[in-house]
């Protein structure tokens, strides 16, 4: 069998806050996707509320190549924005915001799913960073797609970046998927046993009338319907670019590397979906503090060793692919925490030193402004041209 290429692509979602008042930018006017379209040649796209718009990569080789594109995008997206006072921010719920205030995108697409789903989708104020690696033959793709999902609670707990809904501390790391938990056709995936199997059970909901397509199956990994990718969708948006590129250079060497296990006849193991489950809460739960069940030990081990196993554990990977700085810097976000630690922080500092709640919560919004932009340079993204 054919190595398969790995490649790689990104797709942020980006909420646009005003510059003044942090709050949600409801109504951003026409114009501003429209000269964003203009610079981006088919990389952006509107999200399904007002109030977001994506992005995407073109199809990347190398973790640089992916960083400078998305530097390039990010700063884009933020050089449009500021004539009209408002700016990207890369995080996965705001910290206000009120899903009430928000329109949906009047859209063909959008408009089925709004008459479809109802408050359970005009609730969907969240954002994401969904991540493509090429696997071109099919057998692979979906044996790989079954074992991957044991390794989806440890991304999402690296990548935490929603503890605040309507103006609430939530208590969780990652409550965007407490609130994308309410769609249909989303959470841990199911097993299939070969791609045919797939296509006959999702040809089950396409020919009752129920999907128009899989692209409405919205799990945590799936297999793209458009491409021959599989396509990480668990992980919140990351501020720091850093981050971001750290996770998803995790998900391609964990292909990597099951594909090499497989080469020699080896596989994971298989987990009871329940039991990930639980880890896929605890991840939700406590981010990068979480202790993880290791299912072939009976224990919960801290993340920070977890960390550290997988790093090993893909070492030769990480190696292939020239990315042992991005997999290294995952040691760093268990050390310094994730955007939903600072984010607390910076709320707790803010009331501790006598401001309002609404001043706390503003504080916050200022901060992820801040770190969305903090690593696009210039020469990084003009390198992407």
């Amino acid at each position: 069998m054919t190595e398969p290429s790995f490649t790689l692509g990104i797709e942020e979602e980006y909420l646009l806050v005003d510059l003044e008042t942090g709050d949600l930018a409801s109504a951003p006017p026409k114009e501003l996707f429209t000269d964003c379209e203009e610079a981006l040649e088919g990389r952006v796209s509107p999200e399904f509320l007002k109030c977001q718009i994506e992005v995407g990569t073109r199809v990347c080789l190398t973790m640089a190549e992916a960083r400078a594109e998305l530097a390039f995008l990010r700063r884009t997206i933020a050089d449009k924005a500021l004539p009209y006072g408002l700016a990207p921010i890369a995080a996965s719920t705001h910290p206000f915001g009120d899903w009430m205030d928000q329109a949906h995108t009047n859209k063909d697409r959008y408009n089925v799913i709004a008459d479809d789903m109802r408050t359970v989708v005009d609730r969907l104020l969240i954002c994401g960073m969904h991540v493509h690696v090429g696997i071109e033959d099919d057998e692979l793709r979906f044996d790989l797609f079954n074992q991957l999902t044991y390794f989806l609670p440890h991304l999402l707990a690296l990548s935490g970046s929603s503890p605040f809904w309507q103006g609430r501390k939530t208590g969780l790391k990652s409550y965007r998927l407490a609130a994308y938990n309410e769609m249909p056709r989303t959470g841990l995936p199911e097993r299939f046993a070969s791609a045919d199997a797939y296509r006959e059970t999702v040809d089950v909901l396409v020919k009752t009338g129920v999907l128009e397509d899989a692209t409405k199956i919205w799990w945590d990994l799936r297999p793209s319907d458009r491409f021959p990718t599989l396509e990480m969708r668990i992980t919140d948006i990351c501020p720091r670019l850093d981050d971001g590129i750290a996770l998803a250079a995790l998900f391609r060497c964990l292909c990597r590397m099951l594909a090499r296990m497989r080469a020699q006849n080896l596989r994971w193991r298989d987990q009871s979906l329940f039991l990930i489950a639980e880890n896929r809460w605890q991840a939700e739960r406590h981010g990068v503090s979480a202790e993880l069940i290791d299912f072939s030990r009976g224990q919960r081990i801290p993340m920070t060793a977890l960390v550290e196993e997988l790093i090993e554990l893909i070492a030769e990977d990480a190696d292939a692919f020239g990315c042992q700085a991005e997999i290294a810097h995952l040691r760093k976000i268990t050390q310094e925490g994730t955007s939903a630690d600072r984010q607390i922080q910076t709320y707790e500092t803010a009331l501790s030193s006598g401001k309002s709640e609404r001043e706390a919560l503003k504080a916050v919004v200022a901060e992820l402004v801040e770190e969305t932009l903090a690593t696009t340079e210039p020469e990084a993204h003009a390198s992407a041209r």
